[in-house]
């Protein structure tokens, strides 16, 4: 049985170019950087979280749970296969279960703060809209974008940046926690227009201040599906 199953839905992505030399120390043991044609990217997520169930139990009051984080990519060679996965800097929900569990379990980054989600949709197109409190200040995400989705490219750097089926966790600088995400391929939105307001050094540290001083590379709303997380597994690096 899956450890979660949810919905995940309208995830607006902003993905910034960065130096892989900012991300070093916080790369899991047992992986490396995964790059897209040499370019290093972190992103900016929003998304909705819907229907959670943890070992198939429904969780009160969490049918639907605000989400935004911030994450890089990586891979890990196994059998002689690379799995591609993402880390997460932080990832910030407005339920203090999925927190706990995160946390407890996966050895993530989660935080509860104040969130709000907006969905409309008129003749032309639709928004999406994340908003978090950090500090008694609002932070929001929004994507404006066509009704219709459409296919996602292969190769392309959508394509690279949504599909990745691992997650990945640094407990410290031996051991590493790995668990599998698994959905169908997704379809997009074609963007039309952005707008972020995210002071990036109050919610996410001086690291990555440099993010309110750079545009992201893209723009993406991607539709979302019915996904797992399956249980975790403990790597440790071979030590010489």
């Amino acid at each position: 049985m899956s450890f979660l199953k949810a919905e995940w839905r309208k995830l607006a992505f902003a993905n910034y170019e960065v130096d892989p030399n900012i991300l070093a120390a916080y790369v899991p043991p047992g992986t490396e950087l995964d790059l897209y044609k040499g370019k290093c990217f972190v992103s900016l997520i929003g998304f909705l979280f819907l229907d959670t169930k943890i070992k198939g139990i429904k969780i009160p009051f969490h049918s639907k749970v605000e989400e935004v984080n911030l994450r890089f990519y990586v891979k890990r060679l196994e059998n002689n296969t690379w799995k591609r996965g993402a880390v997460f800097i932080k990832e910030i929900v407005s339920k203090p279960m999925l927190t706990f569990v995160a946390n407890t379990i996966y050895n993530e980054h989660y935080e509860t703060m104040p969130m709000k989600y907006i969905w409309e949709e008129n003749t032309k197109n639709r928004s999406v809209a994340y908003h978090w409190e950090k500090n008694k200040i609002w932070q929001s995400f929004k994507v404006t974008a066509a009704l219709e989705t459409i296919k996602i490219e292969e190769n392309s750097e959508t394509e690279f940046i949504t599909e990745h089926y691992w997650g990945y966790a640094k407990v410290n600088d031996i051991i590493t926690n790995e668990y599998q995400v698994t959905h169908p391929r997704w379809e997009q939105y074609k963007v039309e227009s952005s707008e972020i307001i995210v002071d990036f050094e109050l919610v996410y540290g001086k690291d990555f201040k440099f993010l309110n001083t750079i545009k992201p590379t893209s723009i993406m709303l991607i539709e979302g599906s019915k996904i797992t997380i399956e249980g975790k597994k403990t790597i440790k690096k071979e030590t010489l």
